[in-house]
């Protein structure tokens, strides 16, 4: 992925749903202006969710999904139906596609009530009106959340775009990783480790957004792998505005770094961006009352090759364990695959989440709060075991009072 690129988890999550045969894909290739979707009048032709990342206007990079039928039947019915649901934890904005013919349905007041359970902001897209008389359509009332279209004739689809639009907050577009917290012609010192667990001839995608990120502030980046560190430091000229580290390397950076610099990690970051940071920097805490037996959640939001050195699998059960001096039983979790009952955990420790957006981080950390389990990430961990959070979350307005 080149610095150009604009990551799934940072595009806007478009979700299509209804029932079979609403026209759902119809709508999704209109919308779109591409056929990005099987049409067909069978039940059912929707099988699996289809996601497709593209730019859209007046919206910018967005993610479509097209979802099967939430009404499907039967034993594979169920399960697409489970997978529409999963599909829900990560929808910034839900469109809700009803044929205008048949009116809204049991299932679709059954979608309506998840959207408002999940806040997810939604629009009614009452399709097929082409085959509605004009005096029938006329006469229909229109809610607030409600806009007909035709798919067939493109009908309304230009007005369903623009109403999109507006659903989106200004705020939300211009969440920053750094860019914030420096200042124009500022440089920032990047600490990034080259071992076996790195990936071969590229950067991580924390690592490549927050160099992004200072580059659009007007900052300067600099980086340098952690043996090249101190010597980068002692070179006369201007003091670096702050230093970013991989978190695995947070226990030998630190003392390289004077402590006039601030200094924290890519996982500290990214968990503020994601929105999640003072949830994480009391969840942490809960390490203190982990005892023998404990299950502990190691979880990240992509899916790899794990290595030996590698920092969810290896390195963090072995500082935890080394920490706390507890037989500690260590879980893992990948990609999508997140436990929905939290409750046997005694603690959840997240990755940073640059893989999912942040609705489906949030939705993560939700569950674990609304279960009573203590949610934190790598960053927050770390920096707490080596005795170093104090100083990790310094330069963060709002979260260094909690420390």
């Amino acid at each position: 992925m080149g610095l150009n690129d604009t990551p799934s988890a940072n595009r806007l999550h478009i979700g299509f749903f209804g029932c079979r045969n609403a026209g759902k894909s119809s709508v999704v290739n209109a919308i779109t202006g591409q056929e990005l979707a099987v049409v067909s009048d069978t039940l059912g032709t929707t099988t699996d969710p289809v996601m497709k990342a593209m730019e859209l206007l007046p919206l910018g990079p967005v993610m479509i999904i097209d979802t099967p039928g939430f009404d499907d039947e039967g034993e594979l019915g169920e399960l697409r139906v489970k997978k529409t649901k999963d599909i829900l934890n990560r929808t910034d904005i839900a469109l809700l596609v009803v044929d205008a013919t048949a009116g809204m349905k049991e299932t679709d007041q059954q979608l309506v009530d998840i959207f408002d359970e999940k806040k997810i902001p939604y629009l009614v897209v009452k399709n097929k009106v082409d085959l509605l008389s004009e005096e029938v359509t006329s006469g229909m009332a229109k809610k607030e959340n409600e806009i007909f279209v035709s798919a067939l004739t493109g009908e309304g689809i230009q007005a369903c775009k623009e109403r999109i639009g507006k659903m989106v907050a200004v705020e939300d577009m211009k969440l920053q990783i750094v860019g914030d917290l420096i200042q124009p012609s500022d440089f920032v010192v990047l600490v990034v480790p080259i071992d076996e667990a790195a990936p071969k001839g590229r950067l991580i995608l924390p690592q490549q957004q927050t160099i992004r990120d200072i580059l659009e502030a007007g900052a300067t980046a600099i980086v340098v792998k952690d043996t090249e560190l101190e010597e980068t430091l002692k070179n006369p000229g201007k003091k670096p505005a702050m230093v970013i580290t991989d978190s695995q390397v947070f226990g030998s950076v630190s003392p390289m770094v004077p402590v006039e610099i601030p200094l924290t990690s890519f996982s500290i970051l990214m968990a503020r961006y994601k929105g999640y940071l003072e949830t994480a920097v009391k969840g942490v805490t809960a390490v203190e009352t982990l005892k023998d037996g404990d299950r502990v959640l190691i979880s990240e939001g992509c899916s790899h090759h794990r290595q030996c050195g590698d920092i969810g699998s290896v390195k963090i059960p072995a500082w935890l364990k080394k920490y706390t001096g507890k037989e500690l039983e260590i879980e893992l979790s990948s990609g999508r695959d997140f436990p929905e009952d939290l409750s046997p955990y005694a603690l959840v420790i997240h990755c940073g989440g640059c893989m999912l957006n942040e609705r489906e981080v949030k939705y993560r950390m939700k569950s674990a709060m609304d279960q009573g389990v203590p949610f934190t990430n790598y960053g927050i961990t770390i920096a707490y075991m080596k005795g170093i959070l104090k100083r990790s979350v310094e330069v963060i307005p709002g979260v260094r009072e909690m420390v």
